[in-house]
């Protein structure tokens, strides 16, 4: 939230309308994303999502470490949740170099997926923004490992969530 303020601080020469407008354009849509997440709008079910994207990341020489189906968690505790499942995926030829850049960024790693249900019964996916764990452990000179990662799960997340 603190970078709303921060945005807000900075609008203040540009005045109050402006301000408004920014704060009203930023909380926008039906999810609100955490800072760090990129989030996409899936045109499936949840388990549908991930299935697609496991299928996709086995594909791509990944390794699937878990899925983590938080609803049937809580419906075995007698509570209910929306549909809500987490993957745990990554490849050590691509984890390692990240961690050797900055080895505190393993308590990232493995990669992971969110996808869930809102109250609208959209489905979302979402996963950590790459930039935002290299700015989080104050990763330096690893660049092209950090648009690597990022450009392959922008695309592994818009072909997962794609009709």
């Amino acid at each position: 939230m603190h970078q709303y303020y921060n945005v807000i601080a900075s609008m203040k020469r540009a005045g109050l309308a402006a301000t408004v407008l920014l704060f009203g354009l930023l909380n926008t849509g039906s999810v609100n994303a955490a800072d760090g997440m990129v989030v996409l709008k899936s045109s499936h079910s949840v388990s549908a999502t991930l299935d697609k994207l496991e299928a996709i990341l086995n594909d791509k020489g990944m390794k699937i470490f878990t899925r983590v189906p938080h609803a049937e968690g809580a419906a075995n505790a007698g509570l209910e949740l929306r549909p809500t499942e987490l993957l745990l995926f990554g490849n050590p030829k691509i984890g390692t170099p990240l961690m050797n850049c900055a080895q505190s960024i393993a308590i990232d790693l493995p990669q992971k997926a969110l996808a869930w249900e809102d109250e609208n019964g959209q489905t979302w996916l979402a996963y950590n923004d790459p930039a935002w764990l290299k700015s989080r452990h104050a990763a330096e000179g690893c660049d092209a490992v950090f648009d690597k990662v990022a450009g392959a799960l922008a695309n592994f997340a818009a072909a997962a969530t794609a009709p």
